[in-house]
C-alpha cells in the first residue's frame, strides 16, 4: 500500500474525482505537451453526466487555460466511470493525447501507466495483515503507521490537521446560499448557534458535531478549500469529530494526529482493496469509508484495542452498504451535505457499540470492504454518481 499522506490531500471543492483529479491530470498533460497551443479534453460516464455541477470544467481550464471541455454522455463501454480523453493540438493538428482516469480521492491514473508517483510504503495489503502483525510486535496502530512511514509524516499530519481545522471555522463563520441554483441556504452557524435550555448533553454534542460536519461540507459545496478524507464529497465527517474531541473535550493535538493516521491507514486499506469513488461504487464509497474511518479514529482516540478498532470501523461501512450515489443536479449538496453530518453520529454509535461487543463479532473489516466492493459492482450505473436515479431523478421531476 502507498502512503497514507496520499489518502489527505488539500484542494478545492466540490468533488475529488470531478474537480482535484482533473485538474491534476491537466497539470501532467500540460507538462507532457508544453508545445501545444490548444488542448481539448473529452468527458465520459459521471464526468459528463455531473461534471458541469462539479466543476469539472473550470478545474481543467484552471489547470489547461483555454482548453475546450466535451462532455461525452453516449459512449458506455468505459473502463472506469470517471474517464477523461485530453487531446493535444497544435496548429490545428492533433499532437498526442491521453486516456487518464480520475480514481478517486483526487488520485487519476494513466491507461497504461501509474500517473500517480506516491512509492509503495506498507508491504502489507488487508487489515488482517496489518492486526496480526502489530500483535507479534506488541504495538499499536499508531505505533505501526510511525514505522511504516517516513520522518516528515509527523509535519504533513499537522498541515493536513490545521487544514481541517480552518475549514470547520470558516464554514461556522459563514452564511448565505450555496451557488448552484438549488437555493441551499448554509446551516451550520445556526445549528452551532442553537441552544436549547432544556438540552442533555448527548444533545448538545450531537448538534454541536453535527454543525462541525455541514461546516466542512458546506465550504466544498462553495468550491473552498478542504481536505479529502477520503473524498471531497465525505470530506466533513472526520474533521467534524475530531475537531469536537480537541476543541470541546480537550483531547491534546498529538493524540489527535495519531487518530489521524489511524483513519488514513484505514482509507489506505479500503481504497487498497476496493475503491473510494462515488461513480465507481456509490457513495458507501464516499460516506462509507469515511464514517469508517473516523469510526477507527475515535476508537483509537479513546485508547481502545485493535480488535475494538476494527469492529468500530466494520459497523460503520456495514450499515453503510449500498448507499447511493445521487446528487441532485450533479451538485454536492442534496443530499451530501446532511450524510456527512449523519455519518459523523454513526460513527461514534459505531465505537460505542465496539466498546462492550467486539468479542462477538462475526465480520471482520476486510471481509466488510470486500461486501462494498461488490455490492458497488452490482449497482445500477442509475445510483453512481451520473444524477440519473435516487434522488437526483424524483427532485428533477417535480
Amino acid at each position: 500500500m502507498k502512503s497514507i499522506k496520499s489518502v489527505f490531500k488539500i484542494g478545492n471543492g466540490p468533488s475529488s474525482s470531478h474537480t482535484v483529479g482533473p485538474y491534476r491530470a491537466a497539470q501532467y498533460f500540460g507538462r507532457r505537451y508544453p508545445q501545444a497551443d490548444a488542448y481539448r479534453v473529452t468527458l465520459f460516464g459521471s464526468l459528463a453526466f455531473t461534471g458541469e455541477g462539479h466543476g469539472t470544467g473550470k478545474a481543467i481550464c484552471a489547470a489547461l487555460p483555454g482548453t475546450e471541455v466535451v462532455y461525452n454522455r453516449n459512449e458506455t463501454n468505459l473502463p472506469h466511470p470517471n474517464t477523461m480523453l485530453f487531446t493535444a493540438l497544435k496548429e490545428g493538428k492533433e499532437i498526442g493525447s491521453s486516456r487518464i482516469f480520475s480514481i478517486g480521492g483526487g488520485a487519476i491514473r494513466g491507461e497504461t501507466e501509474a500517473l500517480d508517483e506516491d512509492r509503495e510504503v506498507y508491504p502489507q495489503k488487508y487489515f488482517s495483515e496489518i492486526v496480526n502483525l502489530c500483535r507479534e510486535r506488541g504495538i499499536s496502530l499508531a505505533h505501526y503507521i510511525a514505522r511504516s512511514e517516513d520522518a516528515s509524516l509527523r509535519e504533513d499530519l499537522k498541515t493536513v490537521w490545521a487544514a481541517m481545522q480552518d475549514s470547520v471555522r470558516r464554514g461556522l463563520a459563514a452564511q448565505g446560499e450555496l451557488p448552484g441554483g438549488l437555493g441551499v441556504a448554509r446551516k451550520a452557524k445556526l445549528l452551532y448557534e442553537k441552544r436549547c435550555y432544556n438540552e442533555s448533553a448527548d444533545v448538545a454534542m450531537n448538534r454541536v458535531i453535527a454543525a462541525y460536519a455541514y461546516a466542512v461540507s458546506e465550504e466544498n459545496a462553495d468550491e473552498h478549500v478542504v481536505v479529502t478524507a477520503p473524498t471531497c464529497g465525505s470530506c466533513g465527517v472526520l474533521p467534524a469529530v475530531l475537531y469536537y474531541m480537541q476543541t470541546d473535550r480537550g483531547f491534546p493535538e498529538a493524540e489527535i494526529l495519531d487518530a489521524l493516521a489511524v483513519a488514513g491507514i484505514i482509507g489506505n486499506v479500503i481504497r487498497t482493496n476496493a475503491s473510494i469513488s462515488g461513480a465507481e461504487c456509490g457513495c458507501q464509497a464516499e460516506i462509507g469509508s469515511a464514517c469508517s474511518m473516523t469510526a477507527a479514529a475515535l476508537a483509537s482516540l479513546y485508547g481502545l484495542n485493535i480488535d475494538q478498532i476494527e469492529y468500530a470501523a466494520e459497523i460503520a461501512m456495514e450499515h453503510n452498504l449500498g448507499l447511493t450515489c445521487d446528487p441532485v443536479n450533479g451538485l454536492v449538496q442534496i443530499p451530501c451535505i446532511e450524510r456527512n453530518a449523519v455519518a459523523a453520529m454513526r460513527a461514534i454509535s459505531s465505537v460505542n457499540l465496539s466498546r462492550f461487543l467486539y468479542e462477538t463479532r462475526k465480520i471482520s473489516f476486510d471481509e466488510v470492504v470486500d461486501t462494498m466492493y461488490r455490492t458497488g459492482k452490482d449497482m445500477n450505473e442509475k445510483y453512481r454518481e451520473t444524477s440519473h436515479g435516487g434522488l437526483a431523478s424524483i427532485y428533477r421531476n417535480q
